[in-house]
């Protein structure tokens, strides 16, 4: 039972109403709020799915007036101020589900927010790529497309302290006659370590993340990717592609015609679709492969095309003894809700973007740095 603020001249009071003395009356609001002075000491608790406002305005509340202010709707409920008001607090003035604190009035156009409790985690999202594979090189003849580097998202809890997030670099592709292109860099954050690809072959290609494009043998995938395709092992005219995220690497069809690299995976985190990992395409005499997205294609009598930095895709195979590709260097995107992070500082070391979308805060490395909660 509430007591009845607030009290008036005369008023009888019952024990229970006494007794209740420090049971605060309760206004609940299921939209957008303006806060009146009839709100003094009591809790205004916000309840909407959606994003909602509770406004503070001039000259209505006195030195000394407090209210507290909760949300338990799983919309941000954000305290704004009026024309003229100043709102000052250590935390945030957006209240997620459950967040809350104590406005108070230092005059009738000044206040100070303070926030319940300290947040002392935080939940992410992450994506981790790993760096992708050199493309091959045979003398007088066609290899194999690189493997791509890993693809991985998942879900943390992390707290206060520092993380190194290690981003893999790309493999480089060969330049020697009879050599394997090199397997892409493992990347890493938090607990979790996405491989590389395997390096594309002039006839056996290596174990990766992704396996590389062979000429007699494709190599094998790792649990995260898949198995590089078998090229021209007959007469060398055709690579193999490189296994992808998205799909293992083709195999040799046509005379002197690289087959193509599997298909990249896609991700949205940054706000845009972007694909990641594909695999290389093989060496041709003639015809290189096509790539997968973002990846190196095969060189068609030619050397093999460079993958895109930062998307983890595998270098193309070199045709008619070229050079192969290198691979594609890998990236680590974390994104968490903005509101989440109310209370916390976050800085970040490392080649980094950054920004929002939607309800969301985003940042992607390129290089190895670190992300610090504090």
């Amino acid at each position: 039972m509430p007591t009845p603020f607030p009290f008036t001249a005369g008023q009888v009071l019952t024990a229970a109403q006494l007794n209740a003395i420090t049971t605060l009356p309760i206004n609940d609001q299921t939209a957008s709020y303006t806060l009146v002075v009839g709100d003094v000491g009591k809790r205004v608790i916000m309840n909407n799915a959606s994003a909602t406002t509770v406004t503070v305005n001039n000259s209505v509340f006195a030195a000394g007036d407090t209210i507290f202010i909760a949300n338990k709707g799983a919309g941000t409920s954000t305290i704004t101020a009026g024309a003229g008001v100043t709102i000052n607090t250590a935390g945030s003035l957006a209240l997620a589900q459950y967040g809350g604190g104590t406005l108070v009035a230092l005059s009738a156009s000044t206040f100070t927010f303070f926030p319940n409790g300290v947040r002392s985690t935080l939940a992410v999202d992450y994506l981790i790529v790993g760096g992708g594979a050199g493309g091959g090189k045979r003398t007088s003849l066609s290899a194999g497309g690189g493997g791509a580097g890993g693809f991985l998202t998942g879900s943390a809890i992390i707290g206060k302290q520092s993380y190194t997030v290690t981003v893999g670099g790309g493999g480089a592709g060969a330049t020697v006659t009879a050599v394997n292109g090199v397997n892409g860099n493992k990347s890493s954050f938090v607990s979790q370590t996405i491989g590389g690809g395997g390096g594309a072959s002039f006839t056996v290609a290596d174990v990766g993340a992704s396996g590389g494009g062979g000429i007699t043998t494709g190599g094998a995938a790792l649990l995260d990717g898949n198995n590089g395709g078998t090229g021209d092992s007959t007469n060398a005219t055709g690579g193999g592609g490189g296994g992808g995220a998205g799909g293992v690497g083709a195999a040799f069809t046509t005379a002197n015609v690289g087959a193509n690299g599997g298909a990249a995976s896609t991700n949205n985190y940054t706000g845009s679709s972007i694909s990641y990992s594909g695999g290389g395409g093989g060496g041709g005499q003639t015809t290189g492969g096509t790539a997968g997205t973002n990846a190196g294609n095969g060189g068609g009598n030619a050397a093999g095309s460079h993958a895109t930095a930062n998307r983890g895709g595998g270098g193309g195979g070199g045709g008619n003894g070229n050079n192969g590709g290198n691979g594609g260097s890998g990236r680590v995107v974390v994104r968490w809700l903005t509101a989440n992070a109310a209370g916390l500082s976050i800085s970040v070391t490392g080649t980094t973007t950054n920004g929002t979308d939607g309800s969301y805060t985003w940042y992607a490395w390129d290089s190895t740095g670190t992300l610090v909660v504090a």
